[in-house]
């Protein structure tokens, strides 16, 4: 059996990450390794893949499959490209692959996801459903660069502006290449945002 504070601590990292957690997460909880092993055995916890637990009794959530891949590309990395632009709900796009951008040195094997080893500041990151996802403006950004189709780029930055979840200027600013940058703000000037 977890003692009572040692699972308050492991409830609280994994209920911000729909009840998910990290073995680092529940050593730093209390649990060491063997616990934890013994803990699975018992029921009580799941292990979902390699470096990715659950607490077992905790009610599902709609985004599971972004949570389990964050962590299990280490909580520097962060759901990006067509998989944010969905999270952010910017785009009717169902990706095929769970997009995921690591830092260089994050192991480039990861089944069922495509990771991006692109360069990412904190300030590029933001949370949405307990989850590190690039922010409104690095995603429209990276999807442009990556080759998305101009229609769904030009979509997803008014859907954006529309909503409040980013300016124009944030959007055009975004933009690494003048490619991109051209393309945001043709779309945003045929809508009268400027």
């Amino acid at each position: 059996m977890i003692a009572t504070d040692t699972y308050d601590k492991l409830y609280e990292s994994a209920e911000a990450q729909a009840g998910y957690f990290t073995p680092a997460q529940a050593i730093a909880a209390g649990l060491d390794r063997s616990q934890l092993s013994r803990q699975v055995a018992a029921g009580r916890l799941l292990r979902v893949r390699s470096g990715v637990y659950r607490l077992v009794h905790y009610p599902a959530s709609p985004h599971e499959d972004l949570v389990i891949a964050w962590l299990a590309t280490g909580l520097r990395s962060a759901i990006s490209h067509d998989s944010a632009l969905a999270l952010h709900d910017l785009s009717d796009a169902l990706p095929t692959e769970i997009h995921v951008t690591v830092p260089r040195t994050a192991s480039r094997r990861r089944s069922g996801m495509r990771l991006h080893t692109n360069r990412i500041t904190d300030e590029e990151i933001t949370h949405r459903a307990g989850i590190a996802v690039t922010t409104v403006p690095r995603t429209i950004a990276d999807v442009a660069a990556a080759g998305m189709s101009d229609e769904l780029v030009i979509q997803a930055a008014r859907e954006a502006v529309f909503k409040g979840l980013a300016t124009p200027g944030e959007l055009v600013a975004a933009a690494r290449s003048k490619r991109v940058q051209s393309l945001l703000r043709r779309a945003l000037q045929e809508t009268g945002w400027r």
